[in-house]
């Protein structure tokens, strides 16, 4: 009797499902994973929000969602490559990221939610977004980043081949439109790629906006973005386009740029000058006793003890330094380190250094390296620019190179992934 009720139950739950087949579909299938309706609609209505909050003009539905599915399908590759290289993210890192994000914003989980909640964020997913992203941040590190490396023979050449502008520290804020091209493309493609660059210069030319036409037009991964590359470093931005960001004037736009990937169009829309890098440096000399199996704490805390009675008493320190000091490289010369700026040294050895005045001789005190005690001969401020900027320009060239090499990465991934996309009717 019980027959009935169950058949109108099942034929309830078969339109309930096919009901919601119809709403959320099959958009791409991308390898081992698909992209569904449900997950571009909810990107999209993010991706509205961003660009209304920063005066963005929204640009056409269906240019919209060509960008932001073209992020999701990267998406779905890369987080394909990092499952099947074992990369992963655990609990208590996914913990400690959302907790350090609602620090920043000044509450605890709970008002973190609320808040997510408020704005029809749910929780579930804002965890799983960043899960995501950490994850592809991961991968990153390990598939590009990790396999960077700089010669000092670069930094050379960054040093002496970059213009005055580099000397300077000048900082370019550099949009970028790109008009891609597959790998292998046939002429027809590259006709057509050309004919669309020819379009976006001709609408510049009349004074379209740039960021609007980057959002509508450009396939770069800054498209959505108004592809703003942020302020850089010239060694900073991506090779192809620095020669041109030095040239142009603030606010101007280069001509269509050839490159194996397609065509690109650039434009300069700030610049600014660096400033010399003054440095606090203290000149500074040790010993280190490090506590071992023969040697406790409370030995090498005696022992110091000892030796700076000595000192007090006239004992040279250099000598008792080569002749007791743990650390062989400074007491080669004496205990001295030379002339060390802020942040160079252990947190706890900076706190000692910077609290004694020349001359003086510290009492004994910890760090990871074991116990030390410090005297401080001098002060000075230094004009650290040169140091600094050729630490900056091992950042630079790396960072130039990283980008490089992501982009490469990421359209290699695009063009050996499976990518069936299927009609939205």
């Amino acid at each position: 009797m019980f027959r009935p009720s169950l058949l109108g139950a099942l034929l309830i739950l078969a339109c309930t499902l096919a009901q919601a087949m119809e709403i959320d579909r099959i958009l791409a299938v991308v390898d081992d994973d698909v992209v569904m309706r449900s997950e571009l609609d909810q990107q999209l209505a993010r991706v509205r929000t961003e660009l209304r909050q920063n005066g963005g003009e929204l640009p056409p539905t269906t240019v919209l969602e060509r960008q932001v599915m073209e992020r999701l399908i990267l998406q779905k590759i890369q987080v394909q490559v990092a499952e099947h290289s074992g990369v992963r993210v655990s609990e208590d890192n996914l913990d400690k990221a959302i907790n350090d994000i609602a620090k920043k914003n000044k509450l605890d989980i709970p008002q973190f939610k609320q808040i997510l909640q408020s704005e029809g964020y749910e929780f579930a997913r804002f965890r799983d977004d960043i899960r995501q992203e950490i994850l592809l941040a991961k991968l990153r590190r390990e598939e590009v980043d990790k396999r960077i490396q700089v010669s000092e023979r670069e930094i050379d050449n960054y040093l002496t081949n970059e213009s005055g502008a580099a000397a300077a520290g000048e900082e370019y804020r550099v949009s970028h439109i790109l008009i891609s091209t597959p790998s292998g493309a046939t002429e027809i493609e590259r006709r057509a790629a050309k004919e669309k660059a020819d379009t976006v210069m001709k609408r510049l030319d009349e004074g379209a906006d740039f960021g609007d036409l980057a959002i509508a037009m450009s396939d770069g991964q800054d498209a959505l973005d108004k592809g703003d590359l942020g302020w850089r470093k010239i060694d900073e931005i991506p090779s192809l386009l620095a020669d041109s960001a030095r040239t142009l004037e603030v606010n101007a736009h280069s001509d269509i740029i050839r490159s194996s990937n397609g065509f690109h169009i650039v434009k300069l829309t700030g610049k600014r000058r660096g400033e010399k890098v003054m440095v606090e440096q203290t000149k500074v000399r040790h010993i280190l006793i490090t506590p071992n199996q023969l040697v406790s704490e409370q030995d090498a805390i005696e022992r110091l003890r000892q030796l700076r009675i000595r000192l007090e008493s006239g004992d040279d320190f250099a000598t008792l330094a080569r002749t007791h000091s743990d650390d062989r490289g400074s007491a080669l010369q004496g205990g001295d380190l030379g002339w060390v700026s802020k942040g160079q040294m252990a947190p706890e050895f900076e706190e000692v250094m910077l609290a004694t005045d020349p001359g003086q001789i510290s009492a004994p005190f910890h760090t990871e390296f074991g116990w030390h005690i410090l005297q401080v001969l001098d002060h000075r401020t230094y004009d650290g620019t040169d140091e600094v900027r050729r630490a900056k320009a091992r950042d630079a060239v790396a960072a130039r190179k990283r980008e490089e090499s992501y982009q490469d990465w990421l359209r290699r991934l695009r063009d050996e992934a499976y990518v069936e996309m299927r009609a939205d009717d």
